[in-house]
């Protein structure tokens, strides 16, 4: 029995173990960037100083892994403005005047009781 409990504790100190390290890895990318020679500086001029480089493989053939945070930005904010009336002749016009004025902008007419007001959203 006491051989069982021991088993069960190695085990779930293994699945502990091996949940740390993936937390830790995750968002971390590796990109080769061939043989070693300047290895660090390369890595970090591509990826930042944070990164990690390392030299690896058989003896006279060592090439150069960068480990870099590829974590997803978070979203952008999404930002509304109003850019005046839209013209009934046309309403499509809206949205190429947000296009024009916000980078990613879109456009819409927004009508209510009979006046149609132009309405941009963007990123922010």
């Amino acid at each position: 029995m006491e051989r069982i409990a021991s088993l069960v504790f190695l085990v779930s100190l293994l699945v502990i173990f091996a949940s740390v390290v993936n937390q830790t890895r995750a968002g971390t990318c590796d990109e080769s960037l061939g043989i070693c020679q300047g290895c660090d500086d390369r890595c970090k001029a591509k990826h930042g100083p944070s990164c990690i480089s390392k030299c690896d493989g058989e003896v006279g053939n060592l090439m150069c892994t960068c480990t870099y945070d590829c974590t997803p930005p978070p979203p952008l904010k999404t930002c509304n403005n109003g850019l005046g009336m839209c013209s009934p002749s046309c309403p499509e016009c809206c949205n190429a005047q947000c296009a024009q004025k916000y980078v990613g902008g879109s456009g819409l007419c927004n009508t209510l009781d009979n006046i149609s007001m132009c309405l941009c959203k963007y990123p922010c």
